[in-house]
């Protein structure tokens, strides 16, 4: 007669189809598992007594299915369950952290670009006072709701390069649906170069076809800035 070893009993991989929480989680997606299979997948395998789910379900009962009483529970805390070593509590604690976190990032409503001041003021404290030029971008939703700010470049007192390529990629990856250019004259000449006007065009005609728009190039200095948008440049 075969005895079932440790592993053989407690592996999710071990279990029927439709109770595997992994396979459900990409058969049916996400929100169909319920707590106690998500954390039967962040803990791997239960006892030889008791299945991941199982042990998941035990630790709920303990908080009353409550994850924000779960969410303060310590590494000391939750080894106290059955199947529930240092490793397995840590991952629990990680993985419900991220979700605080996750929670308190959407609480913070992410500034609005409604002009060139705006824009100004987001990197004003970036760019002013550098001795040498930089080239940031701001990345905005539909909404001209910033998404990201991404440094492109960092080069010498005269210049420095700002890759269209480089530049193109970033918005794509991050889904942008318009994009501000950005760079300091420490100089403090607020006029645009040729290169910067040739740069410009090239990226407002590369938006156009890759329907991620160029609505502004700012020019920084330490007393002021020169928009192109402003200035019917763009």
């Amino acid at each position: 007669m075969k005895v079932n070893t440790y592993s053989e009993v407690s592996s999710i991989k071990s279990w029927a189809e439709a109770d595997r929480p992994r396979e459900k989680l990409l058969n049916h997606g996400r929100m169909v598992l319920s707590d106690a299979e998500l954390i039967a997948i962040l803990i791997g395998s239960g006892t030889q007594s008791l299945s991941a789910i199982d042990v998941g379900k035990n630790i709920l009962t303990e908080v009353q299915n409550d994850l924000n009483q779960l969410a303060k529970f310590s590494v000391k805390e939750l080894t106290k369950f059955k199947g529930i070593g240092e490793a397995k509590a840590i991952t629990i604690i990680s993985a419900l952290e991220l979700g605080r976190r996750r929670k308190e990032a959407e609480v913070i409503e992410k500034p609005k670009i409604t002009s060139s001041t705006d824009a100004y003021n987001l990197l004003k404290s970036v760019l002013i006072d550098l001795p040498h030029e930089e080239f940031w971008v701001i990345f905005l939703n539909r909404a001209n709701r910033v998404i990201k700010l991404k440094r492109i470049s960092m080069g010498g007192v005269s210049g420095t390069v700002a890759d269209v390529k480089i530049i193109f990629k970033e918005g794509i990856e991050n889904l942008a649906s318009g994009m501000i250019l950005a760079h300091n004259h420490p100089s403090g000449n607020l006029n645009p170069s040729e290169q910067d006007i040739r740069l410009t065009k090239k990226m407002k005609e590369s938006g156009v076809i890759l329907d991620i728009p160029v609505l502004d190039h700012i020019i920084f200095t330490e007393q002021s800035y020169y928009s192109f948008a402003d200035e019917a440049m763009l």
